[in-house]
């Protein structure tokens, strides 16, 4: 325990910590931030600002984890990765601001520091909060190599802007007064709303789908204003008298267990969501393989087979014209696995009962579309197929559906959002994929000290998992961009698991890299990621041809015209005509000098690649240094940075020749 002002050393073998912000009163919240000071306690740049709309450093060693309601009240969670964090970071400081109200009417505080197991390391707890609006809790500070904790307890009245102001860092005034207008128009149209349509009460207000908030543009600061898609709500919920009351979820996340109970609230939710919510019904079912039709769920029907009974989670029901689909659903939620044996049971059940199919979802995500995590009896598949879903796939339809307009209906469009909002609860058990598997350290060491060999099954397993992430990968930008993206992979191995696994195995073993291509439409070019686990790099390219016309300059003009924006340590390659003839240059060399790829070079420039590398994390699972996350940031960055903004080239429409004497008017 410590007092304010207080410090103690954190212990040399804990090398990631949670910090955790807690106050007693639930119904406010309270926005959580982490700022990285250097030797004078300012930020290095607004990168170094860590809050909601920029919830991990550049490094990812400091991370917002977001909050959540405790039985004492509130808390929000920052990890912090202490080996990540750069050399001239001294001290990460851990605050909270409020937009109405102030920490005196929160009562008591707490800042705990845990390991990644859960045990305290250190506690400080104060109640003599009075009128600051933003509160530094404690600091996690380096001092002599080692690594300390300090209990701080001040604040100031001037919010999140002020005490990120106050720490050095920019401020984007335009977009807060931006927000701000938005809110008085929306508050105006709701006035207008409730005076003109008095009946649009009894309407559900359109969901609030999360948006990943971009890297603060450069001269212009951070934005602190909280970034979510404004749309119209019910005028019941414009009576909260401070901001931070929040309404009542429809799929409550209190008081859930694990095991059997997390699966049965998941499984209710997400039947009672499909029976409301038709375009969500139609696109998973599609996944089914059900035909489009009207979607009936049931949830506890028994079915008696031999002497024992046999319950499946759910009995899905499609009628088509004449037709009736029935599915048996089997769910899993959290670390739960899927058994052989119950699935076996339920296809006897189908097969006797001449339903149609049974359905496993769980949070596993198989490699490829139509691959399942178990094997089962081929032989009980004659006449019933077995189909599989991840809870991944289900939250990304959610996310398409809400984020590009494929609910129509507000009162539908609210219930898709509650229940999204309840899948990203971590109550909800429904997770995406974080972990590379059991035999990921193994793999991983054996890469770093040139002993894999590709026939190694550990390797095997690994390079599914690598798969697994690509699709994922996939997933994630589809419901992110409206668009098809698919994992691009050669013919032979799309229905032949085992021999890609095992081509992905031996890659791995020969050079100790994972590489994914994503076919992203209406881009200049695939999406390349390389993941090299013996520089601990992640590397993602796009290649792009040239115009087939004009100098090597032009050319060259031509691709920096696109990437105004673009980070400077991004690689352009410009391959000549000239056979073996390629130069590489960073893109901040060539911004200053366009030259610097052509000067000495023979030929045309015909194709430029461009390339950026990435910090790797190397642990399993979880946290912003996982293997996953990194490559997720790292995909989400280059694409946002380097391939969005990018357009092959169009050749100019041909030139009509000038006719001599034509005057337009047709004399």
């Amino acid at each position: 325990m410590l007092s304010k002002g207080q410090n103690a050393p954190l212990p040399d073998d804990t090398p990631r910590i949670d910090v955790v912000l807690g106050w007693t009163e639930s119904d406010i919240e309270v926005d959580a931030s982490a700022l990285l000071l250097g030797a004078d306690a300012k930020v290095r740049s607004d990168a170094d600002f860590v809050f909601y709309n920029q919830p991990e450093s550049p490094d990812g060693a400091v991370r917002f984890l977001g909050t959540g309601a405790t039985e004492d009240g509130a808390q929000a969670r920052i990890s912090i990765d202490l080996p990540a964090v750069a050399a001239d970071v001294d001290t990460i400081a851990l605050a909270g601001s409020l937009g109405a109200g102030t920490f005196g009417g929160l009562g008591k505080l707490t800042f705990r520091v845990v390991d990644a197991a859960g045990y305290l390391l250190a506690e400080y707890v104060t109640a003599d909060a009075g009128a600051e609006s933003a509160f530094v809790f404690g600091e996690i500070y380096r001092r002599g190599g080692a690594w300390k904790v300090r209990a701080v307890g001040q604040g100031w009245d001037s919010g999140l802007a002020g005490l990120a102001t106050d720490f050095g860092v920019q401020v984007d005034e335009e977009a807060e007064a931006a927000s701000a207008s938005a809110d008085a128009v929306e508050s105006e149209a709701v006035e207008a709303l409730e005076i003109e349509a008095p009946a649009v009460r009894a309407a559900a207000p359109a969901a609030e789908t999360p948006e990943r908030a971009p890297a603060p543009e450069r001269g212009k600061g951070v934005r602190t204003a909280k970034r979510v898609a404004r749309k119209a709500k019910p005028v019941e919920f414009r009576l909260a008298e401070v901001d931070s009351w929040q309404p009542a979820r429809l799929f409550s996340v209190f008081g859930v267990g694990a095991g059997e109970e997390q699966e049965q609230r998941a499984t209710s939710a997400l039947i009672a969501t499909m029976q409301v919510v038709r375009p969500l019904a139609r696109a998973l079912c599609a996944r089914m393989g059900a035909p489009a039709g009207a979607f009936e769920g049931y949830v506890e029907v028994r079915y008696e087979r031999g002497d024992g009974t046999v319950v499946p989670d759910a009995v899905l029901k499609v009628v088509r014209g004449a037709r009736v689909w029935t599915g048996l659903l089997e769910v899993k939620t959290g670390a739960g696995k899927l058994r052989r044996d119950q699935l076996e049971s339920y296809l006897d059940v189908a097969r006797r009962k001449k339903y149609d199919a049974v359905i496993s979802l769980s949070n596993d995500v198989p490699a490829g579309a139509g691959e399942l995590p178990v094997e089962v009896d081929r032989r009980k598949l004659a006449k019933v197929a077995l189909r599989h879903l991840s809870w991944a796939e289900v939250t990304h339809e959610v996310r398409m559906l809400l984020a590009h307009g494929g609910i129509e209906d507000d009162l539908q469009a609210w219930i898709a959002g509650e229940f999204l909002r309840y899948l990203e609860h971590p109550r909800s058990g429904a997770t995406e994929l974080i972990d590379m598997g059991r035999h990921w350290v193994a793999v991983r060491d054996a890469v770093t000290t040139g002993t894999l060999r590709a026939g190694d099954q550990k390797a095997a397993a690994v390079a599914g998992r690598w798969v697994s992430l690509s699709r994922h990968l996939a997933l994630r930008l589809t419901a992110e961009l409206g668009v098809t993206v698919k994992h691009v992979l050669p013919r032979r191995h799309q229905s032949d698991p085992a021999a890609r696994n095992a081509a992905v195995a031996e890659r791995l073993a020969a050079d100790g890299v994972f590489e994914a291509v994503l076919r992203i439409p209406e881009t200049a070019g695939d999406l390349i990621v390389a993941a090299d686990l013996r520089t601990n790099r992640v590397r993602c390219r796009i290649a792009l041809d040239a115009p087939d016309e004009g100098t090597p300059s032009r050319r060259v003009s031509w691709l920096l015209r696109q990437l105004p924006d673009a980070p400077g340590e991004v690689q352009v390659e410009a391959v000549f005509s000239e056979r073996g003839n390629v130069s590489c240059e960073l893109l901040s060399t060539v911004r200053g000098n366009p030259k610097s790829l052509t000067d000495g070079r023979a030929g045309a420039i015909v194709s430029f690649s461009l390339e950026r590398a990435f910090a790797m994390g190397a642990r399993r699972s979880g946290t912003a240094a996982s293997f996953i996350t990194s490559v997720t940031a790292a995909v989400d960055s280059f694409y946002g940075t380097v391939v969005q903004p990018l357009r092959g080239w169009v050749p100019a429409a041909p030139r009509q020749e000038q006719i001599d004497g034509a005057d337009g008017d047709g004399a």
